[in-house]
C-alpha cells in the first residue's frame, strides 16, 4: 500500500534505520520506487535502556518510582539506562542535518520511526520534545517535512490515506503508552 502510493516518485536518497521492522518496510518501498534503501543507525528509535520491549503494566511494576515520574511529565531522562533526551535529539538533529547536506536538491525518503519523526517535527517547531509527542504518528504514515526558503516547514503529520481501515491502529485512550519494539 506504501509502496504503491510512492511508486513512480523520484528520491534524491533513500535511507532508513537499521532496525528490523523499518528496514523491512523500506525493503518493501523499495521494490516499489527502484531504489536500495541505506541503513542507518542515527535513524533508530530511541533506546528505552531497561523498559525496552516491555507493556506500561511491567514497567510500572518494574519501575515504580520512574513511571511515576514518567507519568506526572514524560521525559527520557527517567528512563533507566536509556538513551535520554538531549542524546536522543542530538543523534536525529546530526542524522538530518547530514542527509540534508546530502541532498540540497530532490526529494528524499526516510523510513524511519515515531520518536524520530516526533524529533524532527519538534526540531522545526523549535521545541524539545523531552518525552512528550503531541504529534500522532501511525504506522506506515506518511509525515512530510519540506525545506522551503532555506527553511524547514511541515506539509503533513500522519498521511494515512495509503491504508486500508483494518491496518489502521489507535493509540488507545490518552495518557496509555507501550515501550516500543526494536524490531
Amino acid at each position: 500500500m506504501l509502496g504503491a502510493r510512492l511508486a513512480g516518485r523520484r528520491f534524491a536518497g533513500f535511507y532508513t534505520s537499521d532496525l528490523k521492522r523499518a528496514f523491512e518496510t523500506a525493503e518493501l518501498i523499495g521494490r516499489a520506487v527502484h531504489l536500495e534503501p541505506e541503513p542507518r543507525t542515527s535513524l533508530r528509535e530511541v533506546y528505552l535502556g531497561e523498559w525496552e520491549g516491555k507493556t506500561t503494566e511491567e514497567i510500572a511494576a518494574r519501575y515504580p518510582e520512574a513511571w511515576a515520574s514518567w507519568v506526572e511529565e514524560p521525559d527520557w531522562d527517567v528512563v533507566p539506562h536509556g538513551e535520554g533526551g538531549a542524546a536522543f535529539d542530538t543523534r536525529v538533529a546530526a542524522a538530518m542535518d547530514e542527509i540534508l547536506q546530502q541532498h540540497e536538491h530532490g526529494d528524499v525518503l526516510l523510513v524511519t520511526h515515531g520518536g524520530v519523526i516526533q524529533i524532527a517535527l519538534h526540531r522545526i517547531v523549535g521545541r524539545p520534545s523531552r518525552g512528550l509527542f503531541p504529534f500522532k504518528i501511525q504506522n506506515a504514515s506518511i509525515t512530510l517535512i519540506e525545506k522551503r526558503d532555506g527553511r524547514m516547514v511541515i506539509g503533513g503529520v500522519n498521511d494515512i490515506g495509503h491504508l486500508e481501515s483494518a491496518v489502521v491502529t489507535d493509540v488507545g485512550p490518552p495518557g496509555a503508552r507501550r515501550a516500543h519494539d526494536t524490531g
